[in-house]
């Protein structure tokens, strides 16, 4: 028995060991075959940079007061919907009318390079390319829902991007404030005669207009705007409608409220980004920033609509007095600005193409309303 324990344990023990090694050489095998694996996948996700975690820093200043309803919170909910699409890789802080740059100074703080983006109206660059209205609101032009249209099916947005690319500038949707109301008045608008010598805030292609029917036409930021009625600087302004417009005060310092908007049928406004500093965006960053200016697109012209709807109620309220402008005043209107874009045509070759395809899709869409819109709006109580 003792001798037979003595031989049976060395061969025991040695079962253990083989045992030991087989299960380790298992476990090697296994590790390899995990790393193999992990190594496949790595490669087909690409190289692991240190950079995809870099972080932006971007300045955006934009043409309206710090906060103001729609307009000026359209840029801070960009702002941040962005970060939160992001994880804080791309932050954007916003800074309003006067606290970095003018007002009006937008177009240019971003094509130097001075801040990363704005936030503004195309209509206002029209001193340096006579065609960007057209991505804002131009006399008789298209409304919100048909100039949104234009741009991402039918060529509008490519054309856009094309002319403000010589400025250093890639232009996005900003919002929409749809179609707006004339204007406040401190004087009475029966015939074209009444426009003669008015003095009245009116930005872009529509002052031009202004100007050719006998008035006076003035580009003046916002928040400037009480006080110039008040003082009798201007004889009538417009901004946007019922929801901003009060919040300014407006009807305090206008006797009439004239519409409709016939000089802005739906406004939009823009992002405007360095193309360099848009170029050293990664494509991820990329796309949220277009995805985002998308959303607030639409978001800001959802807010105008309701808002519009319900400040209204309270404007009749107060006593307003809401007018219509003549039919003959508006044909009078329409008239002068086909013979603007005319002969803006022949003058500017960019004019000239943009308003060749702005009207040429006009011309399709109001066919096609003409038959399903128009009718409903007409007929529903």
């Amino acid at each position: 028995m003792k001798t037979q324990r003595g031989v049976a344990t060395p061969v025991i023990i040695l079962a253990l060991v083989a045992a030991l090694v087989l299960v380790f050489g298992l476990l090697v095998m296994e590790k390899s075959r995990n790393f193999d694996l992990n190594s496949d996948f790595n490669a087909a996700q690409g190289p692991q940079s240190p950079d995809t975690r870099e972080t932006f820093e971007w300045r955006m200043v934009t043409s309206w007061p710090k906060n103001f309803p729609g307009i000026g919170m359209g840029p801070e909910n960009f702002a941040t919907l962005v970060d939160r699409m992001s994880d804080g890789r791309l932050h954007i802080q916003v800074y309003g009318a006067g606290e970095l740059v003018p007002a009006l100074g937008v177009f240019d703080a971003v094509s130097s390079g001075a801040v990363e983006i704005g936030h503004t109206g195309a209509y206002y660059n029209k001193g340096k390319i006579p065609a960007a209205p057209f991505f804002t609101a131009v006399p008789f032009g298209m409304n919100a829902q048909e100039l949104h249209a234009w741009l991402q099916y039918g060529g509008g947005m490519a054309l856009w991007r094309e002319i403000y690319e010589p400025f250093n500038i890639i232009p996005f949707p900003g919002g929409n404030t749809g179609v707006q109301m004339g204007g406040w008045f401190n004087k009475e608008i029966n015939s074209l005669d009444d426009l003669r010598g008015l003095k009245m805030r009116l930005p872009g292609m529509a002052g031009e207009v202004l100007q050719r029917a006998g008035g006076t036409a003035v580009n003046i930021a916002g928040g400037e705007l009480y006080t110039s009625m008040q003082t009798g600087v201007i004889d009538a302004t417009e901004w946007v409608g019922p929801y901003n417009d009060r919040s300014f005060g407006l009807h305090e310092v206008g006797q009439y409220y004239y519409y409709p908007g016939w000089h802005e049928a739906g406004s939009m406004l823009e992002f405007e980004i360095n193309l360099d500093a848009w170029n050293s965006l990664p494509a991820d960053l990329q796309a949220i920033v277009e995805g985002a200016s998308q959303a607030i697109n639409e978001d800001m012209l959802d807010e105008y609509t309701a808002q519009n709807a319900f400040v209204l109620q309270d404007l009749i309220a107060e006593g307003t007095d809401i007018r219509p402008f003549p039919a003959e005043v508006l044909a009078a209107l329409e008239e002068i600005s086909i013979a603007y874009y005319e002969e803006e045509s022949e003058k500017d070759e960019t004019f000239a193409e943009v308003y060749d395809q702005y009207w040429s899709f006009y011309e399709k869409v109001q066919a096609w309303h003409a038959i399903s819109e128009l009718p409903l709006y007409l007929n529903r109580q």
